[in-house]
């Protein structure tokens, strides 16, 4: 198999960890093998792929698409290195309001799946970051949702102080009060 994957806090967030292979000419690696995804657990079918490219104290996030929309995705770093997050939104999961982080980075190469039912967000930790990732449903405006990245009842600890934020991500509201349908399906 040519992916290592590796179970996290909270259950249905995974780190996986791709098998490179290096020559001089450089390297090879799978990022997405829907076989072996499955064996590990994530059944999902992507169906959209983004691409941003962000500075040095960047945050993006925390956001989700509500349901019939909802998105999970398979989060990497192209070039340089982010702090990566996933809070659980689902209503009455025994993990609700706790988070994971991972770093990626373009020398670690390493990989986050966030299931349906997360928030998701990262800061860049280089001068610049290109991040790439993969969901399981289309962008939906009308169900984009979000919630503020430094929600006290939330507490994530982010490797940075004074975050270069989008308008949008000014304004959203804490986990407490944010519009979320999701519920936790055991």
């Amino acid at each position: 198999m040519p992916f290592t994957f590796s179970g996290t806090d909270i259950q249905g967030v995974i780190v996986i960890d791709p098998k490179v292979i290096l020559d001089d000419r450089g390297f090879f690696m799978e990022t997405y093998k829907k076989t072996d995804y499955e064996k590990a657990g994530i059944p999902d079918y992507f169906v959209q792929e983004n691409h941003s490219l962000s500075s040095k104290g960047t945050l993006r996030g925390l956001h989700y698409q509500k349901d019939p929309k909802a998105q999970g995705k398979l989060v990497r770093a192209l070039k340089g290195e982010i702090f990566d997050v996933a809070v659980d939104i689902r209503q009455q999961s025994p993990t609700y309001g706790k988070y994971v982080t991972a770093n990626l980075s373009e020398t670690n190469r390493r990989m986050l799946y966030v299931p349906t039912g997360f928030a998701h967000g990262f800061c860049v930790l280089s001068e610049q970051a290109e991040v790439c990732y993969l969901t399981t449903e289309v962008y939906a405006p009308e169900q984009d949702r979000g919630i503020i990245w430094n929600d006290p009842e939330i507490g994530i600890k982010w490797p940075i102080n004074n975050p270069v934020l989008s308008p949008k991500d000014l304004k959203h509201p804490t986990l407490k009060n944010a519009d979320n349908n999701y519920a936790y399906k055991k």
